[in-house]
């Protein structure tokens, strides 16, 4: 069969279908509210170089990160993997994006050589809520990796297809909810062999020599539709700076810098004069940082490029070493995944906004509101921690207002819903709403935050991970910022506490917590100002 039209597009369904595959086996077999409920997961398919062929529709932030973990699981076993291995690692700085994500790589082998040729791989990747670490939830306000959590490095999990149950032991030992992770990296393990009979059957219908063609005409289809877009691009270098609020640990703002040069069918991404790497957590490792370049080309190319890792080939990308998007070990990089990743986001959209200004939308919200909760669960006589990401304004667009209550950008994720949450947690939603008038004026007015107020039924420890908090999501074109998110505790349901942006603290039955969500910037001059 030779490569045509007719057949890129059928490999491409079906290689999209292994990933989506994996996931609903993931989700559905799941244990955990973060990854059943919200579904805070990713999986994705990988030619025999590693190089990624195909993904599901699930996380940004995971899935242009997966390929480092594919990457140092190579690395790791020089030797190479044989059928049944599967390689686990969470290690930031050895393929992985923060602790709490556990990525799993296995090699699938072709039954056409009685299982003696390697195909690709298959990976997966859970957001764990508990992975160990100095606060529950595994994303504190650190100021060094080890206080993270358990750190895991490229190791077998899995030999010849015989798990090594004492991998999962430690792992479990070191989590407050131990049988939550047994669950989910069950289901992990499941999702991975789902993948593997799932790609195997696509080589015994049609070929290894063909799958292996139309793997790599993937990846030079998806760079040739990518120059092409590039290539409409006006031809400059678009500068721009953004700040964080701060990184935990001190007030002090934090710069992000990019350079793009856009030069013919190629395009140049320097992170120059990007912030020192920080004391805080708020650092974003090399991966994350890529990650989010990958996603900005995905959404200036569209859905013409199939999703994989051919479209960053025109691309190259300038981390510096020792920076706050690519920090040196051991740096705290609970945050970078989660917010870094968020703001790396807003300041490529907001230097191509000056090349497509009627194609980039205004800033989102910027934030991914992180909430981690956890305590002792009187009534069950148990641990729990919860962890959640709240949705947000998105920016309003050059032709339409922006939408309201979303995940933006860098998260995909679901929310909980209140009847999982109240059911599994020892916690009562008192309120759930749109925050009315948060989306800046313009034109084309953004999208509302949300209002999340929570109640705690028992004492707990709570961390708040978020942003733009005191910088608010700025409006393009004349049209004004978003308001910026507020977080309150409401001391016995009543006495107001301002908490500022990333801020761990002990609450008692009874205290509510208010996180209030920033809006989306407006597009355009409101026409009463024109």
């Amino acid at each position: 069969m030779a490569v045509d039209p007719i057949s890129l597009e059928v490999f491409k369904n079906l290689f999209i279908s292994v990933a989506e595959e994996m996931g609903v086996a993931l989700q559905r077999t799941s244990y955990s509210p973060n990854i059943k409920e919200r579904r805070d997961f990713s999986c994705a398919v990988f030619d025999p170089q590693g190089q990624m062929v195909a993904q599901a529709a699930h996380q940004p932030v995971h899935l242009g990160a997966m390929p480092a973990s594919v990457l140092a699981a190579l690395e790791s076993f020089p030797s190479g993997l044989r059928p049944g291995d599967i390689v686990i690692l969470n290690d930031p700085y050895l393929g992985g994006t923060h602790l709490p994500d556990i990525t799993l790589v296995a090699p699938v082998y072709s039954n056409e050589t009685d299982g003696k040729q390697l195909v690709g791989f298959v990976s997966n990747r859970g957001h764990h809520a508990d992975v160990g670490g100095m606060t529950p939830g595994s994303l504190p306000l650190s100021t060094e990796l080890y206080q993270e959590g358990t750190i895991i490095p490229p190791i077998k999990l899995a030999r010849g297809g015989r798990l090594n149950q004492e991998v999962i032991q430690l792992i479990c030992r070191n989590s407050r909810t131990a049988d939550e992770r047994k669950g989910d990296l069950t289901a992990q393990i499941a999702s991975i062999r789902v993948g593997e009979r799932r790609l195997g059957e696509i080589v015994e219908r049609y070929g290894l020599s063909e799958t292996w063609e139309h793997m790599e005409a993937l990846l030079v289809y998806s760079e040739r539709v990518t120059r092409s877009a590039i290539e409409g691009i006006p031809d400059g270098v678009y500068t721009l700076t953004d700040y964080m609020d701060d990184d935990g640990q001190s007030d002090q703002p934090v710069p992000i810098s990019v350079t793009i040069t856009v030069d013919g069918d190629g395009l140049t991404v320097d992170f120059t004069g990007t912030s020192p790497q920080r004391p805080g957590c708020i650092n974003a490792p090399q991966a994350v940082t890529v990650s989010a370049c990958l996603y900005v080309v995905r959404c200036i190319v569209g859905d013409d490029a199939p999703a994989n890792q051919g479209c960053l080939r025109p691309v190259t990308i300038i981390t510096p070493r020792g920076t706050l998007v690519n920090p040196e070990p051991h740096r705290g990089v609970a945050g970078g995944n989660v917010e870094t990743s968020q703001r790396i986001t807003d300041v490529l959209l907001s230097a191509m906004a000056q090349a497509l200004p009627e194609l980039v939308p205004a800033a989102s919200q910027g934030t991914m509101n992180n909430l981690l909760i956890g305590g002792h669960d009187l009534e069950r006589n148990k641990p729990f921690v919860y962890y959640e990401t709240i949705g947000g304004g998105m920016g309003a667009r050059p032709t339409k207002d922006g939408v309201s209550g979303i995940q933006v950008h860098m998260t995909n994720t679901m929310n909980t819903p209140i009847e999982a949450l109240e059911f599994a947690f020892p916690l009562r939603m008192k309120r759930y709403a749109l925050r009315r008038g948060s989306g800046g004026r313009g034109r084309h007015t953004g999208g509302d935050g949300l209002v999340r107020d929570v109640e705690f039924l028992t004492p707990a420890r709570v961390t708040i991970l978020s942003e733009r908090r005191k910088i608010p999501p700025p409006g393009y074109h004349g049209g004004h910022h978003g308001e910026p998110g507020e977080n309150i505790l409401l001391r016995g349901g009543y006495e107001e506490v301002h908490l500022s942006g990333k801020e761990t603290m002990d609450v008692g039955t009874g205290d509510v917590l208010s996180i209030r969500t920033p809006g989306g910037g407006g597009w355009g001059k409101p026409e009463d100002e024109l």
